[in-house]
Order: C-alpha cells, then sequence, then structure tokens
C-alpha cells in the first residue's frame, strides 16, 4: 500500500504502552487558562443559544456511536508495517488533541460550577465527547498492540497557559478545521472504499459532527464579547490565529503526507481545500477572513513547510547540537519572516460579508 521505506521502531514505555511522541511547537498542546476571567465572562447576549446548545449535547446523539462493533473485531496483521506505524502516528496526535480537550474543558467546569452555570454544564458535556473520542482512539491503537498512558500524559505534559480570549480563538479553529479534515476524508473514502483499511474512516461523519457542534459552542462565546469581533484588537488576534492555525495545518499536512498517500489523498491539495473551507466558515464567527487567494499566500505556507521539513532533516543527522542550532537559523528566520509577509496580506471584513458568508 506504501512504498516509502519501513519507520523507526516504535519507542515504549513499557510493553504495549508508546512513549509520548517529543513536543514541537507541531505536537498538540495542553492548555491552562485563567479560570477567574472565565467565570466572570458576561455571556447575557448568548445565553439562549448556548442553553439551546446544552438542549442539544444533552440529547446525545452520539451516544451509541463510539463502540468498537464487529467490524473491528478482527486481525489487522495485513496491514504492512510502514503503513501500520504511519496510521499508529495519526492515532496518537488525533488522540491526544481529544484528550487535551477534555483536560481543559473537564477543568474549566469544574472550577465554574458554582460561579457560571451553564458555562459549567457546557463545557461538561463538552469534555464528555472528549473523553468519549480520546477513548476510541486509544483503543484503536491497542488493535494494533500499542495505546497510550493517558494518567502519564496528563502527569507528564507541559501546560501552555492562555488567555480566555486566546483559548476562545484557538479552540473554535481547532473544532473547525478538525470538522472539514474529518468529513473531507470521509467523502473521499465514500468514493475511493479500496483506501479504507480501518473501520475508524467509517465513523468520521457522525464524529466530525461534535466537532462541529463544539465550534459552534465556541463561536457563541466568542460572540458574546464584543472586543473579540468589534475592535481592531479583535481583528488583529484573529488574523494572528487564523495564520497560525493554517501555518501548523500545512508543515502537520506536509510533515506526514505519508499518512494521506496510505488513503490516496493528495496531501497539498487536501491541505489547501481544508484551510479554504476553514476559512469560509470562519467568517461566521471571526471580524476578518484572510484572503487564503492571495497569491503570495499558499507559496508562502509551502515555503514554510519546506524550511520545516530541512530542519528535520538537520535534527535526524549526526551534527553536534550547537551546529544543528547554526544550521537551523537562518531556516527559522526565513520561517518568521514570511509569516510576518503573510499576516500583513490586507485581510477580508467579514463582518461586512456577514450575510453573504457561505
Amino acid at each position: 500500500m506504501v512504498t516509502s521505506p519501513p519507520q523507526p521502531k516504535i519507542e515504549e514505555l513499557k510493553p504495549g504502552v508508546k512513549a509520548p511522541t517529543k513536543e514541537t511547537l507541531l505536537t498538540p498542546r495542553f492548555y491552562i487558562t485563567d479560570f477567574e476571567a472565565v467565570a466572570n465572562m458576561d455571556i447575557s447576549s448568548q445565553e439562549e443559544e448556548l442553553k439551546a446548545m446544552i438542549a442539544e449535547m444533552k440529547a446525545d446523539y452520539n451516544r451509541n456511536h463510539f463502540v468498537h462493533s464487529k467490524e473491528f473485531k478482527k486481525s489487522w496483521e495485513h496491514i504492512d508495517e510502514t503503513t501500520r506505524n504511519i496510521f499508529i502516528d495519526f492515532l496518537e496526535r488525533s488522540c491526544t488533541s481529544e484528550f487535551s480537550g477534555f483536560i481543559l474543558f473537564k477543568e474549566l467546569s469544574r472550577r465554574l460550577k458554582d460561579r457560571s452555570p451553564i458555562l459549567s454544564e457546557i463545557f461538561a458535556l463538552m469534555a464528555r465527547d472528549e473523553a468519549r473520542h480520546a477513548g476510541f482512539l486509544n483503543k484503536s491503537m491497542s488493535d494494533f498492540g500499542i495505546s497510550l498512558d493517558l494518567g502519564y500524559l496528563t502527569k507528564n505534559r507541559t501546560y501552555t497557559f492562555f488567555k480566555p480570549e486566546w483559548i476562545i480563538y484557538a479552540v473554535y479553529l481547532s473544532e473547525k478545521i478538525g470538522y472539514w479534515r474529518y468529513i473531507t476524508v470521509y467523502r473521499h473514502l465514500e468514493k475511493h472504499p479500496e483506501n479504507n483499511y480501518y473501520p475508524l474512516f467509517n465513523m468520521f461523519e457522525s464524529w466530525c459532527q461534535d466537532e462541529n457542534r463544539h465550534g459552534d459552542i465556541f463561536k457563541a462565546l466568542l460572540r458574546s464579547q464584543p472586543k473579540m469581533w468589534d475592535h481592531w484588537t479583535g481583528r488583529w488576534w484573529a488574523r494572528f490565529f487564523l495564520l497560525t492555525v493554517f501555518a501548523t495545518h500545512t508543515l502537520t499536512v506536509q510533515e506526514r503526507s505519508d499518512f494521506y498517500d496510505s488513503i490516496g489523498i493528495n496531501a497539498t491539495e487536501y491541505d489547501r481545500h481544508v484551510i479554504r473551507k476553514t476559512n469560509e466558515t470562519s467568517g461566521r464567527a471571526f471580524p476578518v477572513m484572510l484572503n487564503v487567494e492571495h497569491p503570495e499566500f499558499f507559496p508562502g505556507l509551502y515555503r514554510c513547510s519546506d524550511r520545516n521539513m530541512k530542519m528535520k532533516e538537520i535534527d535526524a543527522s549526526n551534527a553536534p547540537k550547537f551546529v544543528k542550532s547554526l544550521r537551523k537559523l537562518p531556516l527559522q528566520i526565513g520561517i518568521f519572516a514570511d509569516l510576518v509577509k503573510l499576516y500583513f496580506i490586507p485581510a477580508i471584513d467579514a463582518e461586512a460579508t456577514r450575510g453573504t458568508v457561505a
């Protein structure tokens, strides 16, 4: 199925337990925030919308969806080692991302219980979804003889502090880009079932609806805070997070293009499609959208991706650490310079086009 050279042996903490991938700028992050500031947020303008979402979440349409059906109860020994390792990497990243969301939402729910009951309840319901996703992905990893110790991750992962506003921007985009990632893979494999080598992919249609719902909740939170969309600082932060998420997506997709090859997807076309659709969707919540059709936008992202791949080659070399740092420095400067150029491409005023955004 995949013709690239065999991957290195998977490192284990103990037999059957995978050692977590080394943390980098591209690996899923764990976040903490200012819980007091969240408790003091005025959500009155979106309260009815949030209550309606709580009712929908309580209906729990996916209650019986995340179970290992008989489709999973078979041997997967026929999947070659390279594809197996590629897929395990995908499962680990996805599981870690979902689990980080669970940790954040669960703590927000606990801290807000006596201060903001509506937010506490909605974060508890989102934590439920994220826990299901993480558990299901980890169970899928166990089908390949390996799994993550989520308790170990909780204790040993680095936690990054984000202000509540940054959390809202970042999680909204994370959920919406997650929706477009999952649904795009699902629709592709519907048309090309010969590339579907594991039944998890069949579940992506319902799975991505959870992502979409969570994104809509964070949209309501964003729109409840006028400074986040009706002020110049909101416009600048929106551009920053859009560019950061899109650049991270491009670098990650190109870095792991072998996974997309394994399911018959062209990584570059997939990356462009997901970014375009997420950018359009962001216009429903953010005050601006990026001009992703600007002639310099995607070429700039791919220059950054090419430099990132060169830095990975340097890291994999046997050169002394200080030599690696010197060799990577001009590449890091180049990435920073290109991102600054992309940031200052004039944005599209989403507030002016709100009635026409698809």
